[in-house]
């Protein structure tokens, strides 16, 4: 317990020094939304994937495969496919045609408040849903470690992680992301090699051995124990697949560095890094199935969340179980640092700047009113997550990526590819893709279920798919279609031109509203 505490204290204190220093560096808007852009390509494909190896990827995924098998590690897969997406299609057009948020992208092309705010309401969704599922990690995680009660541990997080972001923004954010990322990946290869050496470092002996090690038996390397219904199985992996291209807390860390190519740079690095991660992930899983137990994750907790440090204990002893929690709790710790960011940053920039005070606000003015919106995004988290205890954090932010996928994606590609694209289509895309995948996901098994204790509440789902993806993500397409061939809006042809080079190429780049 002391030591534990003890790597706890170091972990925060230094977060909490990067963020002192952090705070003397950053003096206006541009400082606090985007660092100055002044990252390297290496040091952004860093911060991206400390932003991306959430609490999902290190508690939830390591959890789902110990408990679900092959099931399991779909989100391994969707997760790390889901940039091939981002490299190809969306990294560079944001970079190029973006200055602080995803919502200077869209307005480059329609200078519109109407687009401007519900980009903002969707940033503020999407952060939130993801926002709690690291909560969520982070109160069972303290909650296993140090005794305290799961109320008190997410509001340690919360606490935290609003001081990262009101004092130290971006540059802050981006750092305690980058030695988070580091001290992840080192705790995670050392945990994986000591699985492997178990099984004699045999890949096939490790298969062997998994097909007796837990109750599922052979059926626990096969598809199908988790997801039964195919269509639920590819729900899912659209929205993993497509959602990360729409998530706001990834997207704005391509305006951290200074041009489209160290963007790109940055993507490239991120994927390697996130690559072999998410290959250690099996490792982690079928240690912890075979060297824990399917009984004893599910006592410590019901959603599998604490399997990764369970295995710590059981290969290492206390000292590497603390040590891997410290680090699971410092990639929590990051990763709701840079979505209350994203959140602020919409808040802030899109909404009171450039709606509410019609682009007149100083950066003073912008500055305090993100911080504001950071508490007040921060506390509404909290509130939601004492109510999620139950769920598995993997399946809390494949719900987040089913929302980005349904209501930013769409409009994103459209913005840049298609000619004919108007204001009305953009509003109505992201609108339908919001609300219906909100509404579907209100009425799935995600939220109902006949048995108590199960889901959060008790009944019949209306909807019976877990994950809405496979409906509202051709529904958002199909809502910002519908919307711009109904409209009498006229279409500035020569803006569509105006953007198309400014994609390729980057012309006026810091010209960009």
């Amino acid at each position: 317990m002391n030591t534990a505490f003890m790597l706890f204290l170091g972990i925060v204190a230094i977060t909490l020094v990067i963020t002192y220093f952090a705070a003397k560096r950053t003096n206006n808007a541009n400082d606090f939304y985007t660092a100055s852009g002044g990252l390297t390509g290496w040091q952004n494909g860093l911060a991206i994937a400390g932003d991306y190896m959430s609490a999902a990827s290190f508690l939830g995924i390591a959890g789902s495969i110990a408990l679900s098998g092959f099931d399991g590690f779909f989100y391994s897969i969707g997760f790390l496919v889901a940039y091939l997406v981002v490299l190809y299609l969306v990294a560079e057009p944001l970079r190029n045609l973006g200055k602080y948020t995803m919502a200077d992208m869209i307005a480059s092309r329609f200078d519109d408040r109407k687009v401007r705010g519900v980009s903002a309401l969707n940033t503020i969704t999407i952060s939130i849903f993801y926002m709690i599922a690291q909560l969520v990690g982070a109160g069972a995680l303290i909650t296993l470690l140090l005794g305290l009660k799961y109320t008190t541990s997410v509001l340690i997080v919360g606490v935290l992680m609003t001081v990262y972001v009101v004092f130290g923004g971006m540059m802050a954010t981006s750092w305690v992301q980058i030695v988070k990322a580091v001290l992840l990946m080192i705790g995670t290869f050392i945990i994986s090699v000591m699985v492997f050496a178990k099984f004699g470092f045999s890949v096939t002996g490790m298969f062997e051995h998994m097909k007796s090690a837990t109750p599922l038996g052979e059926s626990f390397l096969n598809p199908g124990n988790k997801y039964k219904d195919p269509l639920d199985t590819i729900s899912l992996n659209m929205a993993l697949v497509l959602g990360t291209a729409g998530l706001p807390h990834i997207l704005i860390r391509f305006f951290t560095v200074k041009d489209a190519p160290t963007a790109r740079k940055s993507v490239v690095y991120a994927t390697w890094l996130i690559g072999i991660f998410y290959i250690m992930t099996v490792f982690l899983g079928f240690g912890a199935a075979a060297f824990v137990g399917t009984d004893s994750i599910v006592k410590a907790n019901a959603a599998g969340n604490m399997a990764a440090p369970l295995l710590a204990r059981a290969l290492g002893g206390d000292f590497l179980f603390a040590f891997v929690s410290a680090v699971a709790f410092a990639t929590i710790l990051a990763v709701v640092a840079g979505l209350v960011l994203s959140a602020a940053s919409a808040f802030a920039h899109d909404f009171y700047s450039q709606i509410l005070r019609k682009g007149k606000a100083t950066e003073k003015e912008q500055m305090n009113a993100a911080r504001w919106a950071s508490i007040g995004v921060a506390v509404l988290s909290i509130l939601l997550a004492l109510f999620a205890q139950k769920l598995n954090v993997a399946f809390l932010v494949s719900l987040a990526f089913a929302v980005a996928a349904s209501a930013n994606l769409p409009i994103l590609l459209l913005t840049v590819f298609w000619k004919r694209f108007n204001t009305t289509g953009a509003v109505t895309g992201m609108l339908v893709g919001l609300f219906s995948s909100l509404i579907l996901v209100a009425i799935s098994p995600s939220v109902w279920s006949p048995e108590a204790g199960v889901a959060i509440l008790v009944g019949d789902p209306l909807f019976p798919l877990a994950n809405p993806g496979i409906v509202s993500i051709p529904l958002g397409f199909i809502g910002a279609i519908v919307g711009t061939l109904l409209s009498r809006k006229t279409v500035d042809q020569s803006k569509f031109d105006e953007i198309l080079v400014k994609v390729n190429t980057g012309v006026g780049l810091r010209d960009n509203a």
